[in-house]
């Protein structure tokens, strides 16, 4: 089914596809990884907004893994896992860093950003590998509730940690937000027929970097590689996915949340109309962004007391 994204869309969402485009090109994926990397890069600093004032930064590893600490002067006892988006090919610690910052200040919560080695030179597991050790390092050194967050591909590797904890250090982990993730959903019903060519990511773009993530291994039923591969959804923490109408990974949303709730757990699935994958950097663009950027941080402060916020 065609959608019409000129009605879809409103004129701020319109703009910020416009300025992505000066520097990400729709056709990314037919580049070469280095240069993706480039342009990627290239257009997160388009939209970084700096750090708020008052922040502490520093860069640390946990668990052998490259971090990067955001503390601000409220010195919350929670702490906030993130791990960013990009297709687990592009992106890393800076272009996040703008988004870490203002959760640190919005939240008043430490955060801890992950810089977890990248396919095509590290393909699948080494991701989630990464992840896990970097999480297990900050749970070993950190009092208090620890809340996963992640977008995109982050939002599949914080999901899959979320999993992998359960039976160890999973009382750490006191929620969990997911934000337009790729958890590894039927794709052939629901929003990967209704939005196969979304602006801001298609299925196209998805099968290059799941191609380039499995090197060319069978991952069907890897719970690490697509939480949704999982047969247990039982024991996870609180849980809040928020995704965007038009984006083919939508129904992963509701999926996860339907998965969860049908063994007893808490989850939420909110979907943010009228906007795109990759909205967290327009959140000073676009009125719709700022509001799902909202109740992004309303989520993580209901999460790191075990619930679920009220949207």
């Amino acid at each position: 089914m065609m959608q019409d994204y000129q009605a879809l869309l409103d004129d701020e969402i319109w703009a910020f596809l416009d300025k992505t485009a000066q520097f990400y090109p729709p056709d990314a994926v037919d580049l070469t990884v280095q240069e993706q990397r480039a342009v990627y890069d290239r257009m997160c600093v388009a939209f970084d907004f700096g750090r708020p004032d008052g922040l502490r930064v520093s860069d640390v590893p946990f668990g052998g893994v490259p971090c990067r600490i955001y503390d601000s002067a409220e010195n919350s006892a929670a702490t906030v896992f993130f791990c960013h988006g990009g297709g687990f090919v592009v992106g890393g610690l800076d272009s996040h860093d703008s988004v870490c910052a203002d959760i640190c200040a919005r939240t008043g919560f430490k955060v801890v950003a992950v810089d977890y080695r990248m396919s095509p030179e590290h393909p699948h597991p080494d991701d989630f590998n990464d992840a896990w050790a970097a999480f297990e390092a900050v749970a070993a050194s950190t009092q208090g509730p620890i809340v996963l967050c992640g977008d995109s591909a982050g939002g599949n590797l914080v999901a899959a940690v979320a999993h992998h904890a359960r039976g160890s250090i999973e009382g750490r982990i006191t929620g969990q937000l997911l934000i337009y993730p790729g958890l590894g959903g039927d794709m052939t019903k629901g929003s990967y027929i209704d939005h196969p060519e979304a602006p801001g990511l298609t299925t196209k773009d998805m099968a290059f970097y799941s191609a380039i993530r499995a090197g060319g291994a069978d991952k069907t039923g890897d719970a690490t590689w697509a939480p949704l591969h999982d047969s247990d959804f039982s024991g996870l923490p609180a849980t809040v996915v928020l995704t965007a109408q038009c984006d083919p990974l939508s129904s992963d949303g509701a999926a996860y949340r339907d998965a969860v709730t049908a063994q007893g757990g808490k989850a939420v699935w909110l979907e943010e109309k009228g906007l795109v994958h990759g909205h967290l950097r327009a959140r000073r663009m676009s009125a719709k962004a700022a509001l799902s950027f909202d109740r992004s941080i309303a989520s993580l402060k209901a999460l790191s007391l075990g619930q679920l916020p009220q949207l």
